[in-house]
């Protein structure tokens, strides 16, 4: 499902999301992700967040992680970083995101 719960231009997804890690152990997670073209390097450069996962935080322990994310309309390799006061790891790339991203140009 994309997400349209924001004003602006950015395309996102939010809803089930699997994370594959570095160790090949996969988790189901929930996730929260939005992107942009960066006009310096012309690349597309999505973010988020991991919904608080018992069995991540048990893994990672905070450490930053290279891995996997797949959502139903796609996957890309990103970084777990940065866990937020409330327990939920960042995750980040720079790549064709693993959700669907509008083509529409706006006039």
């Amino acid at each position: 499902m994309t997400t349209t719960d924001h004003d602006d231009d950015d395309d996102g997804y939010r809803g089930p999301a699997s994370l594959r890690l570095a160790d090949g152990q996969v988790l189901e997670v929930e996730v929260t992700l939005r992107g942009y073209v960066e006009p310096l390097d012309g690349r597309y450069h999505w973010y988020g967040r991991v919904a608080v996962h018992a069995e991540l935080e048990t893994l990672l322990g905070g450490r930053r992680a290279q891995a996997v994310v797949s959502t139903p309309q796609g996957e890309a390799a990103g970084e777990l970083s940065d866990v937020d006061p409330w327990g939920r790891y960042r995750i980040t790339g720079v790549s064709t995101p693993p959700f669907a991203v509008g083509t529409e140009v706006s006039a």
